[in-house]
């Protein structure tokens, strides 16, 4: 084993010096914390990110956040399922939370890195490792104030990478129960560190799978009036319902239907008995998200209805999409600014991919913004591939944002 694999706790103290890109634009607690402190956050992000952990399986992260939290004076507690950790710094009301992710990908890491992944087929490819990390940064300068105007709930959360999401495991253990605001920050290999990406409305999209199964009983290929000629009708389905259902919703939702996975058949002789296609449906709007299903199930109904073919379809609901309030938003980007000056905030747009940070925003306003990890030279190593990595500035940037929006939410709020 090797000395990661054997120790449960974070490394205390790191020599691992980094550009402080928001040095002095804290608090006087802040500004010391930050100086003695800034390259531990460097050291937690690299030693989570060389033992990743898959959604759910996160136990060795957990006992780390934990364990790190515990040392600094805090009472963090476990969630149930063994992953995960809530902790509150400071007392009483108001109360606002900050969040992060803390699962990794099933990739074979490829990013050149000394710390890279030493688990096989598994890596932090969409920088949760450094969402972690920062959030500690963030716990552990708030616990160093001499006191708050209210209370931060810190939710260090399992599972985003699988749908529904981990999130829905925090609601239901009551974690945001008297929560006022909620924030959380994402990587964004596109924009240059020191830059937050911020965007009110809604950000993310929301993503539902989709499958269906056909069932015929097959025959020759010579004789298809005798049966359900099932090939062509899985070729009807997957083309003539994405068509259909841009003719059943606004085109201003931003929807899309598309079939990534088709299965039937193997002889060019023999119509199959069973076929499968499977894909993802996405929306922008929260509205239309909750009623696509009903739309999709009609759609699939009226186009197999005259080839005779049986089918199953099964519509696994995702998660909505994250819709950013506008005052949570504008505290974020104020946070940026304090931090890194004017040029610090920038617009961003929605993405079509899913983030279960849209649960929390069932239950409190809220709002996700972009940080930058580009180096601002060089290639832009995207998330979700097995070359991802980012600039290690991003990380006490990070935590100072964190810091300054949670502050700034106490006081709005108190």
């Amino acid at each position: 084993m090797t000395a990661l694999q054997t120790r449960t706790e974070l490394p205390e103290i790191v020599d691992l010096p980094v550009d402080d890109l928001g040095a002095g634009t804290g608090p006087a607690w802040l500004e010391s914390w930050m100086r003695a402190h800034r390259g531990e956050i460097l050291g937690w992000r690299r030693a989570i990110h060389a033992q990743p952990e898959l959604a759910r399986r996160e136990h060795l992260t957990t006992a780390r956040v934990s364990e790190t939290l515990l040392r600094a004076g805090l009472e963090p507690r476990t969630l149930a399922g063994g992953t995960g950790v809530v902790c509150d710094v400071g007392h009483g009301e108001p109360l606002v939370a900050l969040r992060a992710d803390m699962d990794a990908l099933p990739l074979q890491e490829q990013s050149g890195a000394e710390f890279a992944s030493e688990v096989p087929g598994v890596m932090h490819a969409c920088g949760h490792d450094a969402h972690t990390a920062m959030l500690l940064g963030a716990a552990l300068a708030l616990h160093s104030a001499p006191s708050l105007p209210g209370r931060v709930r810190l939710v260090f959360q399992p599972a985003e990478e699988v749908r529904p999401g981990g999130a829905l495991d925090v609601v239901g253990q009551g974690v945001m129960e008297g929560v006022q605001r909620i924030f959380a920050l994402h990587c964004d290999p596109r924009l240059e560190v020191g830059r937050l990406g911020t965007r009110v409305g809604p950000i993310t999209s929301a993503c539902d799978l989709i499958e269906v199964r056909l069932t015929s009983p097959g025959g020759h290929t010579s004789r298809p009036h005798l049966t359900a000629d099932l090939v062509q009708a899985l070729g009807l389905l997957a083309t003539q319902v994405p068509l259909l259902l841009t003719r059943h919703v606004d085109p201003r939702s931003g929807t899309v239907l598309t079939w990534g996975a088709v299965h039937a058949g193997e002889a060019a002789n023999a119509i199959p008995q069973s076929g499968l296609l499977r894909g993802t449906l996405r929306t922008a709007d929260h509205a239309t998200w909750t009623e696509l299903e009903d739309t999709l199930r009609a759609l699939v109904a009226s186009v197999l209805a005259p080839t005779g073919v049986g089918y199953v379809l099964d519509h696994v609901r995702g998660v909505p999409p994250v819709v950013n309030d506008e005052v949570s938003t504008g505290l974020l980007r104020d946070a940026a600014v304090a931090v890194g000056g004017d040029t610090a905030d920038e617009s961003t747009e929605q993405s079509s991919g899913g983030e279960d940070f849209a649960w929390y925003l069932e239950h409190a306003p809220g709002a996700m913004a972009r940080l930058g990890v580009w180096a601002g030279s060089g290639p832009k190593r995207d998330i979700h591939q097995p070359t991802f990595d980012l600039d290690e500035r991003a990380l006490p940037f990070g935590s100072r944002v964190l810091v300054h929006a949670a502050l700034a939410a106490l006081g709005e709020t108190a």
